[in-house]
């Protein structure tokens, strides 16, 4: 795959350079688990590097304070238009700067101070902007935080009993380490019972969403928010769609009421992105990334993992390692000593620290972009629980590492030569 050159920086700031290849070898030589990374095209790349960086373009298409705004308005409405036929969405705000922005400017768009939202503790899969206490959002939105079942399950009847009882403002959806599917259907239903407004958090499965692979909410949800990486396989940033009478709110929300002028080389790449989502190509991308997730299920499994919520629907697993005598931290580290990037994570009602959790989080999407498929999963799960079991053992998490980038060799990263 062709490489983005780094020409101009090795010439002007060696330490930048030096650091830049480093992480190239980094990426290179080993494989990256982690749920919520990817890698993106060098279109992509290039995008982000492009003379965009340089335009400041505060409003919207058409509707902009500043003059020179012929080519920022194309490439923006290209972005907006892409993404709406994708998701079958009545309005998109393409310009959030990250997911977390993304979810504030939603929450400002349709809560006032005080109103409460039903949404999924963190620690069950949720995430940090659903309303956890630590997030600034907490102290200005009542938040009210539902779990999975004891079989690691959304537990539909506890929502609506929750829901009864609460009388919510806005119903939530959508979680960062939670393997299974989403009845986006029932959850309406439930919102329409006691007045709620619906809002889904696709961060992590939008590009399955996008290939069909998983139930969409947009057609269903009043507010859906998105990063535009992880899955989606574009650029770090956000997206928010929503139905046409929130377009205005959504729209004056994100700007000028959260953000100032948006990131034109970020929205430039993620038209690209959208672009890379409308191809046959990516369709078989996405259902390769549940086909190798289902086998990665399967083989921990028969090697004695547990595994949250029974197993996944999606690209992620969350898996206990304690019955590996290690922690969540420990595991993250031997891996990582091996060449295998994951992230510790908590599971479900777990007696140990964010910080020194219980699981791991492990995803597929980033391996399956380099082109690995069942034969190259089985693997990975072997070096997984060779790794965890060995981690006090340098020589096997050294041999290991090595194995690894035997195979890393033979799967390019798009971008790296």
């Amino acid at each position: 795959m062709p490489s983005v050159s780094k020409a101009q920086i090795q010439a002007q700031d060696d330490a930048v350079y030096q650091a830049i290849i480093g992480e190239e070898k980094r990426q290179k030589e080993g494989l990256e688990l982690i749920a919520s990374e990817n890698y993106v095209s060098p279109a992509i790349l290039e995008a982000l590097g492009s003379v965009f960086t340089n335009k400041y373009s505060e409003g919207y298409p058409g509707k902009r304070y500043y003059g020179g705004q012929t080519f920022t308005d194309q490439v923006e409405a290209l972005a907006i238009e892409r993404a709406k036929k994708i998701f079958g969405a009545d309005h998109v705000n393409v310009q959030p700067l990250s997911g977390a922005p993304a979810n504030v400017a939603a929450y400002f768009a349709v809560l006032e101070p005080g109103d409460t939202v039903l949404g999924m503790d963190l620690s069950h899969g949720g995430h940090l902007t659903h309303g956890h206490p630590v997030t600034y959002i907490a102290k200005l939105y009542n938040f009210i935080r539902y779990k999975t079942t004891a079989e690691g399950l959304i537990d539909y009847e506890e929502i609506e009993r929750m829901a009864r009882e609460h009388k919510p403002k806005l119903i939530l959806v959508g979680y960062s380490a939670y393997s299974r599917e989403i009845d986006y259907e029932r959850i309406k239903k439930i919102a329409d019972e006691v007045g709620a407004l619906t809002m889904a958090d696709i961060a992590h499965i939008a590009g399955l969403i996008a290939a069909g692979e998983m139930n969409n909410p947009v057609p269903i949800f009043d507010l859906v928010t998105t990063t535009t990486h992880k899955t989606l396989r574009g650029p770090r940033g956000g997206m928010i769609m929503c139905k046409a009478h929130l377009a205005k709110a959504v729209d004056k929300s994100v700007f000028p009421g959260f953000q100032g002028g948006p990131h034109e080389n970020n929205i430039a790449a993620k038209a690209i992105a959208f672009g890379e989502v409308m191809t046959d190509d990516y369709k078989k991308y996405a259902q390769q990334i549940r086909k190798n997730a289902k086998v990665m299920e399967e083989e921990l499994r028969n090697l004695g993992f547990k595994l949250m919520f029974g197993g996944t629907d999606n690209h992620l697993l969350l898996i206990d390692v304690t019955s590996k005598g290690a922690t969540g931290k420990e595991a993250e580290w031997a891996l990582d000593e091996a060449g295998i990037t994951v992230n510790k994570n908590m599971i479900p009602d777990d007696p140990r620290s964010p910080m020194d959790p219980s699981g791991i989080r492990i995803g597929t999407p980033a391996m399956t972009t380099r082109g690995m498929k069942e034969d190259e999963m089985r693997q990975v799960s072997k070096w997984i629980n060779e790794a965890i079991l060995g981690k006090d053992d340098p020589t096997t998490l050294e041999r290991i590492k090595n194995e690894v980038k035997e195979m890393c060799e033979r799967f390019p990263v798009p971008g790296i030569e």
